[in-house]
């Protein structure tokens, strides 16, 4: 659920999902948008502003998944201008599911920060940051376990993937699904508890599937973005670490987002537009972006290296509280536009509009279509 700032540090700060208005219409873009703006906030608010650095774009689908069981939507409050939304004001989702991915959030970045520290890697080599993050992680634990418990979710399968997770990376000669089940065990607990918050007690088996096949693609497509910078500098990679090749991680990735395709064909759900768009759509595009960025070539990228240290822990901090506005110059995404940032084609779906006033017919939500025929759907 993490992208190589979240590998370093120890939040997730983007993730594998990440729709923008070229590739969802505007209805379910706005509902995304909803639901992450709320995540942010229910840090914020329940957990103090350094709690905002582990909101991540693949955090929310807990919540997108609890408002889609349910007959009716999630409440919404109005919020204040925000960076991400050009400095307007939104309605955000303000319910028991986004607490829920707030709790996760906060639950599986204490235990990664928890890591770092103990394997001294990067800056928490550093005495005062890894006693200051020591007293952070201590701090999300507890915050995001009072908040899980609350909603009736045991928070100890969380820690548990942490911890073995951590132990597997100690150990030679496992495969690399060995090195993804503790991910995927995380993932599948957390969307399993959906069917609970909304009381659909017949989805938990699928919900599990979903979560343990989510969990391995995002496992696989972090490793494959991180390969390339893991080599260079020597750090663990559990593609190098199981000699997997990026041709079978790809076959594994596909593997992945077709069982993804068929556990959400198998929900019964109200709504599902969005989690349509988001679980099937968007992460066979992040698995074809990942992919096709791993095989580019150093050249290609022309963006500086990233030094290390205090200031990329201030930059990537920087970019997380700013919605990604602010990228620092060793982002690769700094250098491209939001059209190019999306796949080649992306909004092919538009071309099959024709008239566009019957926007019903040719923008269905329930597809997760796309094609923002600036009409909301």
């Amino acid at each position: 659920m993490a992208v190589p700032y979240g590998e370093r540090y120890g939040w997730p700060v983007f993730g594998i999902v990440r729709p923008c208005r070229h590739g969802l219409c505007t209805g379910l873009f706005k509902d995304w948008l909803a639901h992450l703006c709320g995540l942010c906030l229910a840090l914020r608010d329940e957990h103090g502003h350094a709690a905002r650095l582990v909101t991540s774009y693949d955090g929310l689908l807990v919540s997108v998944l609890t408002e889609a069981q349910r007959p009716a939507t999630a409440p919404r409050r109005r919020a204040a201008p925000c960076a991400l939304r050009g400095f307007r004001r939104a309605d955000v989702v303000e319910a028991e599911g986004v607490r829920l991915a707030a709790a996760v959030s906060l639950i599986l970045a204490a235990g990664k920060v928890k890591d770092n520290v103990a394997d001294g890697d990067g800056v928490y080599a550093r005495r005062l940051v890894a006693a200051g993050a020591t007293r952070l992680a201590a701090r999300w634990s507890a915050a995001g376990g009072g908040t899980a418990v609350g909603l009736g979710f045991d928070p100890a399968p969380l820690a548990a993937a942490v911890e073995e997770q951590a132990r597997l990376e100690r150990r030679s000669g496992l495969a690399v699904l060995e090195l993804t089940a503790p991910t995927e065990s995380a993932v599948a607990a957390a969307f399993c508890h959906t069917a609970v918050l909304a009381d659909r007690p017949h989805n938990r088996v699928t919900l599990e599937e979903a979560g343990r096949y989510f969990g391995r693609l995002a496992h696989l497509l972090d490793a494959v973005e991180d390969l390339a910078a893991d080599r260079a500098r020597g750090a663990y990679n559990p593609l190098v670490a199981s000699g997997t090749s990026l041709a079978e991680a790809r076959r594994l990735c596909d593997d992945a987002v077709a069982g993804l395709r068929a556990a959400v064909a198998d929900l019964d759900l109200e709504r599902r537009g969005l989690v349509t768009a988001l679980l099937v759509k968007e992460t066979d595009k992040a698995v074809t972006r990942t992919f096709a960025d791993a095989s580019e070539t150093e050249d290609e990228r022309k963006v500086e290296p990233d030094p290390g240290g205090l200031l990329s822990l201030f930059c990537g901090a920087m970019a997380c509280c700013t919605c990604g506005l602010y990228r620092p110059p060793w982002d690769e995404d700094r250098h491209r536009s939001c059209t190019e940032r999306c796949d080649t084609g992306c909004c092919d779906a538009c071309s099959n509009c024709g008239d566009c006033s019957n926007c019903g017919d040719c923008c269905s939500c329930d597809d997760g279509c796309c094609c923002d025929c600036s009409c909301d759907c």
